[in-house]
């Protein structure tokens, strides 16, 4: 916040224009803060043959179904956990900058994450390859996560916990 003093007791506050943009997101991000159940999930398999994972994982990938834990603190970094019994994945960041991602099946990636549309779209490269996870909140409340690699994509469907 800048204050500006004009004239004999007069004080105005001007904010700068980048602190609409900077609400606007976090409100953006609250929609999908909160934790999250799996109801479902299609095609996972696929997704995860097309992202090189092996055999044994995969089954186990298929059989758990994680819980997604979603917060945002005051700096605007936001935590997004994933915890099963067979694995707990924690990842913090802030939009539009890169960093380093140790995945669930184990994989190194330059991730970056992105508001487009209300969705919060997880990208990830690594040797040469990419994979999108765009994640949307819809109008009854499911969380929706649409993974995409190359033409495999799966749908995992989360609701939120009370």
């Amino acid at each position: 916040m800048i204050v500006v003093i004009r004239g004999r007791n007069r004080v105005r506050t001007v904010r700068p224009r980048c602190c609409g943009i900077l609400q606007r997101t976090g409100k953006m991000v609250d929609n999908f803060v909160g934790t999250w159940k799996m109801i479902s999930s299609e095609n996972f398999d696929d997704y995860m043959k097309a992202l090189g994972v092996g055999f044994a994982t995969r089954q186990v990938g298929n059989r758990t179904k994680p819980s997604l834990l979603i917060n945002l603190d005051d700096g605007g970094m936001i935590c997004l956990k994933s915890q099963s019994t067979f694995k707990t994945v924690e990842i913090k960041f802030k939009l539009n900058e890169p960093f380093e991602e140790t995945t669930a099946d184990d994989r190194k990636t330059m991730t970056v994450f992105s508001l487009e549309n209300g969705k919060l779209v997880q990208k990830q490269t690594w040797d040469g390859k990419e994979s999108t996870i765009e994640r949307e909140v819809t109008g009854d409340g499911k969380l929706i996560a649409k993974c995409i690699m190359g033409d495999v994509v799966a749908v995992r469907t989360y609701v939120k916990e009370a």
